[in-house]
């Protein structure tokens, strides 16, 4: 019996989403077969020369992905232009992740990949209410608390803070967020990576993990006595580590994953080890969703720059999850 396809939401039809699918199809085929929910026009003016297969239910996707990309067609209003984002594609772009979810949680797709969006547009169009992927897809699964995991060969790395400004990080991170991020992140490694005992390694704060508080004192007060309790109740935790330390291969070593404390901490070591390849992995949902670790590239859209590495590591790294899933 064979298994259920990818889901690929389109994401930003303006931008590179589409040429990417084109070029994931081009190398992956009926190895990895995935649709893509989206407008078949919409590849078209991305990819011309990339044959096309109508499908109207995901489980024709396998025969299909022989003989072209499997688009599921979802509707969309208003006339595309490359490179610039039309406000009319926002509920059309919505509504491909909301399906992918659904085929995704039904059984019918095994995983969920998304494209990427952009995400003022969807707000200019659709009054889009959430900061990005994560925090829509955490509602769409029953608003579970969720993580947002940066991963590649080399590295898995954790913010537990994600898209805030800088001077709001010390109040956002508290010891009941930083608990949550920890016990997801083990259950994730567990259930989608199949590691039995995870080993986290956990940065500081503060520079230097804060010195023994001669340069912040958020280790002391709190972020010490929380990794201690949690190592009493089973978990194996590494920290707090200055973050300057702990992301060279040495150190990668001594650990699974990393828990970074801001945005910045944990995206410029993966950007810096693998910039093309990096995978987003939402943990902590009843379903499985990765992502490519880039935006919607306007800039070159339409041009045949784009570069499917990272999109093609995430469909790879989303039938790994879900072989692992059962």
């Amino acid at each position: 019996m064979s298994l259920a396809p990818i889901a690929l939401s389109c994401g930003e039809p303006a931008g590179v989403g589409p040429e990417i699918a084109a070029k994931a199809w081009a190398e992956l085929g009926a190895e990895l077969p995935f649709c893509l929910l989206g407008a078949p026009e919409h590849v078209a003016a991305h990819a011309p020369d990339t044959p096309l297969v109508a499908i109207t239910d995901p489980a024709e996707t396998v025969s299909a992905a022989r003989r072209g990309l499997p688009v599921l067609a979802q509707p969309f209003e208003g006339p595309l232009t490359l490179g610039k984002p039309n406000p009319a594609h926002a509920k059309g772009v919505i509504d491909a992740i909301a399906t992918g979810v659904a085929l995704t949680r039904s059984g019918t797709a095994r995983a969920l990949c998304t494209a990427p969006i952009h995400k003022k547009a969807l707000q200019d169009g659709a009054g889009f209410a959430f900061p990005g992927h994560t925090e829509f897809l955490a509602h769409l699964g029953g608003d579970v608390p969720v993580v947002m995991m940066l991963a590649c060969p080399e590295l898995r790395v954790v913010p537990a803070t994600i898209h805030i400004a800088i001077a709001q990080v010390p109040e956002a991170l508290t010891p009941a967020l930083l608990e949550e991020v920890i016990r997801v992140t083990r259950d994730g490694l567990r259930r989608d990576f199949g590691i039995a005992a995870p080993r986290i390694a956990i940065a500081g704060l503060n520079p230097h993990a804060g010195e023994g508080g001669a340069m912040g004192s958020e280790e002391l007060d709190w972020i010490i006595p929380l990794l201690a309790r949690m190592r009493e109740a089973g978990y194996d935790l590494r920290g707090p580590l200055s973050a300057d330390t702990m992301f060279h291969a040495g150190a990668r070593a001594g650990y699974d994953a990393a828990i970074a404390m801001y945005h910045d901490q944990a995206l410029i070591p993966i950007k810096t080890i693998d910039f093309a390849g990096g995978v987003n992995v939402t943990l902590g949902l009843p379903f499985i969703r990765t992502s490519p670790d880039h935006g919607t590239a306007l800039d070159i859209a339409g041009q045949g720059r784009a570069d499917a590495t990272s999109l093609i590591a995430a469909l790879r790294m989303a039938d790994d999850m879900a072989r692992r899933r059962g």
